[in-house]
């Protein structure tokens, strides 16, 4: 049991699919298309007053209320969801990137929290927190046995309020405890460094509202460094997606103006809408647009892109628009596969609804839902081969999403893959265990020793890539009689 959870913990360090969201928040929800089925709503009453009146102990009426709605939209797909009060603050700070917390950019290894980077001038830079420290203790609480999600929890809270860490440092062979005074974040969902002269890195690990002028000043810097720039790399890996404008805008810098970058087409009349690269389709209302001052030389710089199975929903946004443009060579694994719009529409000062309004489309007319955006060039994650891309989870693999196009919904075939990947992670394990070490967590993205960014840089120095002999285009479930 215990060797399941560590490989299992390991290789879902990935965050899942983040929803590709359009910001629209309204006081009210939408009135009904069709009139009330009353015969359903009548036995909905019934069973609510049965609730509150024949359950064992007494029950909230409102969380029932809340419950039912949250039952309702679960229903949908994966992506829908009713925001209570908590979760609308969760969300929202999700979007914007500030939260209040201490200040790092986590993952998980060895059942233990690893921070892949403290952000700078927060409380946890400023005291002294490292890359590649391992926070054993939060508190008085063990983090083996903790989720991700869990861990994050309880290292946020109130501003102005102490937290206590133990770090185990690797390189010293220490453990230590450090206190931390909790306060606002501003999260940097954008990286980049020069890797080596002519060449730079330029990585996006989520589209929030700040994204694309972090992005735009990432990119000016790089040029400062560099100013005849011979080739970029746009990392895009294990980027759940986030927010519609930033895509179309951060797919806008290498493309030409007014080219198509996707469209979107649902059941509504604003659902169905063709977005361009131009500032119209991404500036926001009374801003000003974050690319005007980037040089025209980045619209023809040599561009690799770098994808893998977390890559998902707006940055696939942006690797199928590259891609179909033959703007970008996309190197990596096949994408996610969140081919879909999500809108949230606030229904009260504190609730909102978040819900799949439409599926969008690259310049091609592609729709990735359910399969992804296949690399032009397929590699490994490691030298030594792409272990763990059996079983990592995709679109495809969640319960009730959206049909893709050409896929069949069986619940046989669904079945027979569900086994078949737990064949393959029990086959996994059972080599760990004759080894009687864990597998090798993967080295931090943009590192010396990143392997698929060595092979990207390979590609624009028109150098050998060791490209993938194993990974094969993920297809979905054939309709019947093909």
């Amino acid at each position: 049991m215990g060797a399941k959870l560590k490989v299992a913990g390991w290789v879902t360090v990935g965050a899942l699919a983040g929803a590709l969201t359009t910001l629209q928040f309204q006081a009210n929800a939408r009135s009904s298309l069709s009139p009330l089925p009353l015969e359903e709503l009548q036995q909905l009453a019934a069973v609510f007053g049965m609730v509150k009146s024949d359950y064992v102990e007494p029950v909230d009426e409102k969380k029932l209320i809340n419950d039912a709605i949250a039952g309702m939209v679960s229903g949908l797909d994966p992506h829908s969801q009713f925001f209570d009060k908590k979760n609308f603050k969760e969300f929202r700070e999700g979007s914007t990137g500030k939260f209040v917390g201490v200040g790092i950019e986590i993952g998980m290894e060895d059942g233990l929290v690893k921070i892949v980077s403290p952000i700078e001038g927060s409380p946890a830079f400023r005291a002294g927190l490292k890359s590649g420290d391992l926070i054993s203790k939060i508190d008085d609480t063990a983090v083996r046995g903790l989720s991700l999600d869990q861990a994050v929890k309880r290292m946020r809270g109130e501003a102005n309020t102490k937290v206590l860490l133990t770090i185990y440092r690797k390189n010293e062979n220490r453990s230590f405890p450090v206190t931390i005074v909790r306060e606002e974040i501003h999260a940097q969902s954008v990286r980049s460094k020069i890797v080596e002269p002519g060449y730079a890195w330029l990585r996006v690990s989520q589209f929030q509202e700040s994204t694309v002028e972090d992005f735009a000043k990432k990119l000016e810097e790089i040029y400062k460094q560099e100013p005849n720039l011979k080739g970029l790399v746009l990392d895009l890996r294990n980027d759940p997606g986030g927010l519609l404008d930033g895509a179309v805008a951060i797919s806008a810098a290498f493309l030409p103006k007014d080219v198509e970058v996707v469209s979107t087409n649902g059941q509504i009349a604003e659902s169905k809408a063709t977005l361009k690269a131009s500032p119209e389709f991404y500036v926001r209302r009374g801003g000003n647009d974050p690319l005007k001052k980037l040089p025209a030389a980045l619209k023809k710089v040599p561009l690799v892109v770098l994808v893998n199975g977390g890559s998902a929903s707006a940055s696939e946004i942006v690797a199928g628009a590259l891609q179909d443009h033959k703007r970008a060579v996309i190197m990596g694994e096949q994408t996610f596969g969140k081919g879909s719009v999500q809108t949230v529409r606030q229904l009260g000062p504190e609730t909102a609804l978040k819900i799949t309004t439409a599926r969008y489309y690259t310049p091609s007319g592609r729709s990735i839902q359910a399969k992804g955006i296949v690399p032009d060039v397929m590699l490994d994650e490691t030298a030594e081969g792409n272990v763990f891309a059996a079983f990592r989870t995709r679109e495809a693999d969640l319960e009730k999403h959206l049909g893709g196009p050409d896929e069949m919904k069986d619940e046989a075939a669904n079945k027979a893959r569900e086994a078949a990947r737990e064949e393959a992670r029990q086959k996994l394990e059972a080599e760990y265990a004759k080894k009687l070490e864990p597998p090798k967590p993967l080295p931090e993205f943009g590192s010396a020793q990143d392997f698929p960014l060595t092979q990207a840089l390979n590609q624009l120095k028109g150098q050998t890539v060791l490209v993938s002999k194993t990974a094969v285009e993920r297809k979905p479930e054939a309709k019947p009689g093909e």
